[in-house]
């Protein structure tokens, strides 16, 4: 590949603006890439504190106060904070890269404000003291320069996940996929372990249930892998579940629109249609 006037190799110094669960995760594969992650910004001096100790690096609480002189500015705020972080953010430094990796946040939140910018979103769920192994994260990328692009995708690879190319509409549908995929399916979780400890049950007894779930999701279409009473549709059996759940009408309602849900799609695979 021809290489591009700018390089990950010509970055030497980054700054991590927000220190919450992605921003961790993100320093801790930068600095395992060999990279240099020169400051931490967060508004709580308790999160900025934490991230900066584990990386060896000064903090700061003020915008103001962000170091001027980083290649790159990764952003790693709640969505509803971009519009007060943004605009300080980038008189840092007019020169420098600016990125952020949510997943549904338009690239062009940062036009009309930075000259250099684009998204680098690691798909994956964190949790601040789960260590994430990089290798098995997608990044998607996107960038307002081809030059910018490739450097996120150097760095992409640096940290070790693959990259793809995704544009900021995609990347929404990413992020509403992995919505259910991953936080609603979580909430499932919660639900099996309420009624579970309702009766005394430990959740540990779920576990290869929900192993086994996953690992068919690597072999086979979601649809195709699908059990269970309303797949098949019985409705002897979802009545009794429904009336277990009679003192839990939001429960109740869930596993109506689910059911129902799963039927439909159970229908629509025989004709065809997905």
């Amino acid at each position: 590949m021809k290489r591009s006037f700018f390089s990950d190799m010509d970055i030497k110094n980054i700054v991590l603006i927000g220190a919450g669960n992605v921003a961790t995760h993100f320093g801790v594969a930068l600095e395992k890439a060999g990279y240099t992650v020169k400051q931490v910004y967060s508004r709580t001096e308790v999160s900025a504190v934490r991230l900066a100790d584990r990386l060896a690096c000064p903090y700061t609480v003020s915008l103001p106060d962000v170091f001027p002189d980083a290649d790159v500015y990764i952003v790693s705020v709640k969505d509803s904070a971009l519009d007060e972080v943004l605009p300080e953010l980038v008189k840092r430094n007019r020169d420098a890269l600016y990125v952020h990796t949510a997943g549904s946040v338009p690239m062009d939140v940062w036009k009309g404000l930075a000259r250099r910018y684009g998204v680098l979103y690691p798909m994956q769920t964190f949790s601040r003291e789960r260590a994430v192994d990089f290798s098995t994260v997608p990044f998607f990328v996107e960038a307002d320069s081809a030059d910018d692009l490739e450097l996120l995708e150097q760095m992409g690879q640096r940290m070790g996940g693959k990259v793809y190319e995704a544009t900021s509409e995609q990347r929404r549908y990413l992020h509403i996929a992995a919505v259910f995929a991953c936080n609603f399916a979580n909430h499932m979780y919660a639900i099996a372990g309420h009624l579970l400890e309702k009766n005394g049950i430990p959740f540990e007894v779920m576990l290869p249930l929900i192993d086994e779930t996953a690992r068919k999701a690597h072999v086979l279409p979601p649809v195709e892998g699908q059990t269970g009473p309303a797949q098949r549709y019985d409705r002897n059996v979802m009545d009794r579940h429904l009336a277990m759940l009679a003192d839990e009408p939001q429960l109740a309602e869930i596993y109506r629109l689910l059911s129902r849900n799963i039927h439909e799609y159970a229908m629509n695979q025989k004709e065809g249609q997905v």
